[in-house]
């Protein structure tokens, strides 16, 4: 398999540095510019598969930036940055973006977001979506439905959710699930597991017989599925 490149386009280096480090973990090739101008140097030497594109950068901003990339071909661009107002999310989509998210951010939803995009580009759009009775899990628009209602959910509780839901009836230890969906950035205790386990439980309770949140005594958690 071909390493895809991504292009981050940042001035704020801990920024910058934070997404290079999420990336290459991730198994992608990873090149920075702090500018828009080598920025757009870069893009033309690389030809990246992905472009993440800040847009309040020094000279060049980052709506010249993705005119420029924009007019060169179709390289999905995801812009990254702390204008998130509705008009700047308007303005950005239509001007070619192909994703929009907002500062501060959850690494674990940019590289959600990274996937997706790259899956849609690559006509290998196979949604990340998981459906039971009265619950959908769709980690792609990061929404969880419960009983046919938006639930409002924090990016580690989507992430949570979905990985145990995807193995329905597996058990897995905090542990375990402190290296999954955390990641190797989390140097807390195993607590937080269920913290986020017991706020789901609250947003899924009473809803659907078929499955549950089930803690198995002295090893950790499982999503149960009785259908």
């Amino acid at each position: 398999m071909v390493q895809k490149t991504v292009l981050i386009i940042e001035d704020d280096k801990h920024i910058a540095e934070l997404l290079r480090m999420y990336m290459e973990k991730d198994g992608y090739h990873v090149r920075a510019a702090g500018n828009g101008r080598d920025g757009l140097k870069l893009f033309a030497e690389e030809e990246p598969s992905i472009v993440l594109l800040d847009l309040m950068l020094p000279g060049l901003d980052g709506w010249e930036v993705c005119k420029e990339i924009r007019a060169q071909g179709k390289t999905p661009i995801i812009m990254i940055t702390a204008k998130t107002e509705v008009f700047d999310k308007v303005q950005g989509l239509e001007m070619g973006a192909d994703d929009y998210i907002g500062k501060p951010f959850d690494m674990k939803e940019v590289l959600a977001r990274v996937h997706a995009v790259l899956r849609r580009v690559n006509g290998e759009d196979k949604p990340r979506r998981l459906s039971f009775d009265k619950l959908v899990v769709d980690m792609d628009s990061f929404q969880l439905t419960v009983n046919d209602q938006a639930v409002d959910t924090p990016p580690k509780e989507m992430e949570l959710l979905f990985f145990l839901a995807s193995s329905p009836n597996r058990v897995f230890t905090r542990n375990q699930l402190l290296d999954e969906v955390w990641g190797f950035d989390y140097f807390g205790d195993s607590r937080t597991v269920d913290v986020h386990v017991k706020r789901l439980r609250e947003k899924l309770e009473g809803v659907s017989g078929e499955w549950t949140l089930k803690t198995v005594w002295g090893v950790g958690y499982k999503f149960e599925s009785h259908a």
